[in-house]
């Protein structure tokens, strides 16, 4: 096992490489999308559903490459989820027409959804001790933030340059490289605990009620939340949840092991987590467009913004990590997630003559408060769980941050436009135009529309940020028990 002298951080470095090219290859596919529409001579709804057949794959498999990381050997299929990222990868920047595209990427995201548990989990054997643990844990926590800030940055010129294929086909060397490494430094780990019969109808009851709940959540506001489809889709997640609760309750070996919710540690990081990511996410997609729609900045310029978010992350998550038993992991946490709603809270101010500078300090702040809190996160996650079951114990975490982030870009992506009408209509009240000039009055109008936006984007961060207080008043709870010193883990005691 990989755990002495430098070796083990080369096996952080490696895993961070697989995760950073999964999480980046997200968020740089959506600035491919004019092109690929124009390339394909698609639509706009039709395009949105490259991006929805890989949030659908992706949460849907994340609980049962936990598992089979567990049974059959984390090693193996971290290895295997590689090999096939790439294999997808290639094929996606041959893709021909809009339907191999989304095979493609379906591909893509199964394969993807295999890193964050198997890393965890091969991280926290790794490092056994409990504040390396932490450090090693956050700082590799930080490199969702940062790929997800890097791929406007690598993303814009990238294409400009290439064309839109290049973001698909630039996985093949960084990939094959980052496989190498997992070859030579990641030693092969299982659970003690040897799977006889693996869970195959309760994964299957899950994957449909997580891929009913991120469709409705992904295309909830172009059907209209009280749709036909809408219903259906909440219809299937009540009888899924169902199907999959019983299934679970009584097998041998489930998908998702019902146990871990008694214990209120990792109820309470879940609960944080889900809050904390809701909030970051459903309120960050938006900076991206407020830039270039108001500010005018192109997809390289609004990647520059990003830069300094991205330091904030990686200069923050290992400080937060060393704070592991000299500072209780919920004080740690409640104080960075308090830090984040003030960064939220500084957006109130933007406006069409706000300078970079008026959303990278807020964004810095923002980050800075996420990244000192990702450690005690995870750490506390892989301290109060046995080893034997990391891996499905973090593809619970994994999948609660991606639901997060679903439900987030879904609620504030309402709240805006719901405030942006209820803005210009209130505007239009109050407003008398003594005006005959047709030129005149369209621009009026203009400005009217404009004013209704912007204050919705300010409401916007404003509800975010009281959100993110709301997680930050759920750390309270938690807390750290006895049962967590197993294994010299180094957990502070509360």
């Amino acid at each position: 096992m990989a755990n002495g002298g430098s070796l083990k951080w080369w096996v952080l470095f490696t895993v961070i490489i697989g995760t950073f090219l999964g999480r980046l290859d997200q968020t740089i596919v959506n600035l491919a999308l004019p092109k690929i529409i124009d390339d394909f001579s698609i639509t706009v709804t039709s395009a949105g559903w490259i991006a929805t057949a890989y949030i659908l794959a992706n949460a849907v498999f994340v609980p049962i490459w936990g598992k089979l990381g567990d049974t059959i050997g984390r090693k193996k299929v971290y290895l295997l989820g590689f090999i096939i990222f790439i294999i997808g990868s290639v094929l996606a920047g041959l893709s021909w027409n809009l339907s191999s595209m989304i095979v493609f990427r379906i591909i893509q995201a199964v394969a993807g959804s295999a890193d964050y548990p198997t890393a965890m989990a091969i991280l926290a054997v790794t490092f056994d001790k409990g504040k390396e643990r932490a450090q090693a844990l956050g700082i590799w926590s930080a490199s969702f933030a940062v790929a997800a800030v890097f791929g406007p940055l690598i993303g814009g010129p990238l294409i400009d340059a290439f064309g839109w294929r290049s973001v698909f086909l630039i996985n093949l060397p960084v990939g094959l490289f980052g496989l190498l490494m997992a070859w030579i430094f990641v030693t092969e780990s299982t659970s003690l605990k040897k799977t006889v019969s693996f869970d195959w109808w309760g994964a299957i009851a899950l994957g449909g009620a997580l891929a009913s709940l991120v469709l409705v959540l992904d295309k909830g506001i172009d059907w209209g939340w009280t749709s036909w489809q809408s219903v259906a889709c909440y219809i299937a997640i009540l009888i899924f949840s169902a199907i999959f609760y019983r299934i679970e309750t009584t097998h041998v070996e489930p998908i998702v092991d019902f146990k871990f919710f008694k214990l209120p540690v990792f109820t309470n990081v879940l609960i944080n987590n889900f809050i904390v990511f809701m909030a970051m996410m459903g309120s960050f997609f938006l900076i991206p467009v407020f830039a270039s729609t108001f500010l005018g900045y192109d997809a390289t310029q609004t990647g520059y913004l990003f830069i300094p978010m991205a330091i904030a992350i990686m200069v923050a998550a290992p400080l937060g990590g060393s704070l592991t038993g000299k500072v209780s992991a919920r004080m740690v946490i409640m104080g960075s997630t308090f830090v984040s709603a003030i960064g939220l809270f500084m957006f109130l101010d933007i406006d069409v003559r706000s300078s970079a500078w008026d959303l990278i300090i807020p964004m810095a702040v923002m980050a800075f408060g996420i990244g000192f809190g990702m450690s005690q996160r995870t750490g506390v996650i892989a301290a109060v769980v046995p080893d034997t079951e990391i891996g499905v114990a973090s593809s619970i975490l994994a999948l609660a941050r991606n639901i997060a982030g679903a439900f987030g870009v879904a609620l504030f992506a309402t709240v805006l436009h719901n405030v942006t009408e209820s803005n210009l209509l209130s505007i239009a009240r109050n407003s008398t135009l003594n005006i005959t000039n047709a030129l005149q009055y369209h621009e009026a109008i203009a400005l009217m529309e404009l004013q209704a936006q912007v204050s919705a984007y300010r409401t916007v961060f404003y509800v975010a940020g009281f959100v993110m207080l709301l997680g930050a008043i759920t750390a309270w709870w938690i807390k750290v028990s006895k049962s967590a010193e197993m294994h010299d883990k180094e957990v502070i005691i509360e």
